[in-house]
């Protein structure tokens, strides 16, 4: 068992196509956890180990895999790079002490990675950089390093720079490595004359760095003008912990050039879980990894495999788990047996008898225990702050498969909805469907090709429902008498109200004697202001609780389009009660009948959804996003710069943004990403609030 202070946590990041996969690889076979290198062309990495992986040659799931180098324990996760699987990311990112962010010196620093880094910051993870692909004919690493200083800011400080494309200059052991076509172990060299003061200058960057951080450090930089390679790992550490330095290496993963240097620079440098801050827990301190104290374990990520269940992967935060544990769930009350402990390497999983604090770990069958929760030793009661994951970008309505197939649908999408935080199962009685919400298209297509592989049940989606609204826009005054006195019990009532649209402010009506008002703050948004302005008795004013009823029974499925309705204000102002027919059955009919007729008079508008979208791509892609944006009826509210790539913010209804995912990814070839919130509802124009009335028309004859 290896103890906190020999862990090392570190995640790999970057873009789709950055090669983090490809380096993972290579980092377990330096190290000799594996005996062969595998390749992404040949369906052969340890951590792509899925179907769909394979299929489609690239990561789409986190993989943690472990590697031994000298007196230390590596934990590798690998992550997917499309944001559309940013749940894996962000889980990875809860557990790792160290980012490792590969970029590709091709393609330089791209729109995926920005916003990887910013999670990466909400984090605060320490970070290391790795410019990918040196040896490729079109990379470009000035370029790239210029880009991630320019985005990234001064603390990005090269450690490397390749050299004729076989080599790699090292300033800070002040040595070139040589590699050979074969992907054997570099040559070490003296490094060139010709760059010996471009290697000096970067060695010098890098010993300013290392001693600005510690008094002590910087007194004898001051004195000798250099440290010894001891404190210069020592200040480093501080450093590269304190997130005051990010170093920058390169690497070729496809021909194993430097990935060895990586891995001794992370056993030497990198911090273990003791260096790194306290663990935040919503109940109670900060949780230090100690591990002879009181065991707290953190489940980051499950899944569900066929003939085993749940596999839950953990990070131990505090004391030592071992083989049998049992520990509490303070959130559901409940105790787990933890019956098998493993550590994970991609698809494999080598059994272990205890795991110390900072360690990442496996074990399945828990049944009351999923992603987000925290296990504890019993009579300690300890809750780590879960992780927080952003709203999603689209969503699909789930097309009724057979009555025999609905049930099992059902059951296994709220499988993947406890595995994964970012896909949100919803039944919606307002739109009468079954909504799946998730990051992106590549998202639900994930989700659907697992319930047809693991559950052999047929998912198909549909487009979804638009939430709208209905309102008024003119004050209309409506009377109605419903009267029935065909067998038993007759029924009359007769109202007369006034239908006006609601704002916030609005005088009360000069004409009218207001006796009661009463404001109901409706679901769906918006106000329902009711009025009973009776004078005389001529309805009892026990009957206005039926009227009010009444309307809202109405204002549920508007006269329009069946949406529902918002901001109005109803005012009872007369009508006329029968001293024995007359009941709340009565003047319910009788207002719902009177807001039917004179909605319509009231010149009715039809509101939608509109929703605000920043939008990131770069500049040579910016005019067909603005065209297409165009398209959709989208409303430019501006534009600004991040980094190098262009803003665009919009407002879009949400009825033009199905499938805007696909349409994104299609028009920048990949190289754009968005984010929406709702923003506010907005009058729809003329033209399609009469094609609406149509369609609704429609449905209603055909039912």
């Amino acid at each position: 068992m290896f103890t906190t202070h020999q862990i090392r946590n570190v995640v790999l990041l970057g873009h789709s196509g950055s090669g983090k996969t490809s380096l993972a690889e290579c980092m377990l076979y330096e190290s000799g956890a594996i005996a062969r290198r595998g390749s992404v062309e040949d369906s052969s990495t340890t951590s792509d180990y899925t179907h769909i992986e394979r299929e489609r040659g690239n990561s789409v799931f986190s993989a943690v895999m472990n590697a031994k180098w000298k007196d230390s324990k590596i934990n590798i996760i690998d992550t997917p790079g499309s944001d559309d699987f940013v749940g894996e990311i962000i889980s990875s990112l809860k557990v790792a002490d160290t980012g490792l962010m590969v970029l590709n010196a091709v393609n330089g620093v791209e729109v995926g990675t920005e916003l990887i880094w910013d999670y990466a910051q909400q984090y605060n993870t320490p970070m290391l950089m790795v410019i990918n692909y040196i040896d490729h004919e079109q990379a470009n690493y000035d370029q790239t390093l210029e880009q991630a200083q320019a985005r990234f800011g001064s603390k990005v400080i090269p450690v490397q720079y390749p050299l004729d494309g076989s080599k790699i200059v090292d300033a800070l052991r002040m040595v070139m490595y040589v590699f050979s076509a074969d992907g054997g172990k570099p040559a070490k060299e003296a490094i060139p004359e010709s760059e010996i003061s471009r290697a000096q200058q970067m060695h010098n960057a890098l010993v300013e760095a290392a001693a600005e951080n510690d008094e002590e450090l910087m007194e004898k930089f001051f004195d000798a003008g250099s440290l010894t390679e001891e404190e210069l790992t020592q200040g480093l550490t501080i450093a590269l912990a304190a997130q005051e330095i990010y170093p920058v290496f390169c690497c070729s993963a496809s021909n194993n050039m430097g990935s060895g240097r990586i891995m001794g620079f992370i056993n030497d440098i990198a911090p273990s879980p003791a260096d790194r801050p306290a663990a935040k827990c919503s109940t109670g301190d900060d949780l230090e990894p100690d591990a002879a104290a009181d065991t707290t374990a953190f489940i980051y990520k499950t899944i569900s495999e066929p003939r085993v269940g749940n596999v839950s992967y953990f990070k131990v935060y505090s004391g030592t788990l071992h083989q049998g544990d049992e520990l509490a769930n303070a959130e559901n009350r409940s105790t787990e047996r933890l019956g098998q402990l493993y550590e994970s390497n991609g698809k494999d999983r080598v059994a272990v008898d205890a795991l110390a604090a900072g360690d990442l770990g496996v074990t399945v069958k828990l049944k009351n225990t999923h992603t987000n929760q925290t296990l504890h030793s019993k009579g300690t009661e300890r809750i780590i702050a879960p992780m927080e994951f952003p709203p999603s970008r689209i969503r699909a309505a789930i097309k009724p498969p057979g009555k025999n197939d609905m049930e099992k649908l059902m059951k296994a999408l709220h499988v993947i909805e406890q595995e994964d935080p970012t896909a949100i199962l919803e039944q919606s009685p307002r739109l009468r469907q079954t909504l799946l919400h998730g990051q992106g298209q590549l998202h639900l297509d994930l989700i659907k090709y697992r319930i047809e592989k693991v559950n052999g049940i047929n998912l198909e989606y549909e487009r979804p429902r638009i939430p709208y609204l209905e309102t008024i826009t003119a004050s209309v005054d409506e009377s109605y008498r419903h009267r029935k006195q065909s067998g038993g019990s007759g029924q009359f009532a007769e109202v007369h109200m006034r239908f006006e649209p609601w704002y916030e402010g609005m005088p009360d009506p000069a004409d009218l004697t207001v006796r009661k008002r009463e404001e109901e703050n409706l679901e769906w948004g918006g106000k329902l202001s009711f009025l009973w302005c009776i004078v005389g008795g001529s309805i009892d004013a026990k009957f206005s609780n039926a009227i009010k009823k009444g309307i809202m029974m109405k204002m549920e499925e508007g006269p329009l389009t069946g949406s529902h309705c918002t901001d109005l204000r109803v005012s009872v102002y007369d009508g006329k009660m029968h001293p024995v027919d007359s009941n709340d059955m009565a003047f319910q009919i009788a207002a719902t009948q009177a807001f039917k007729t004179a909605f319509p008079r009231a010149k009715p508008q039809i509101l939608e959804p509109i929703y605000e979208m920043h939008i990131l791509c770069s500049g040579d892609v910016m005019g067909d996003v603005m065209g297409d944006l165009q398209t959709r009826r989208a409303m430019i509210v501006g534009m600004d710069t991040e980094g190098h790539y262009q803003k665009i913010i919009a407002k879009v209804p949400l009825s033009e943004l199905y499938k805007y995912s696909s349409t994104l990814r299609s028009l920048t070839q990949g190289r754009a990403k968005f984010t929406r919130k709702f923003a506010e509802y907005q009058a729809v124009p003329a033209d399609i609030q009469q094609r609406l009335i149509q369609e609704h028309g429609a449905e209603g004859e055909e039912s």
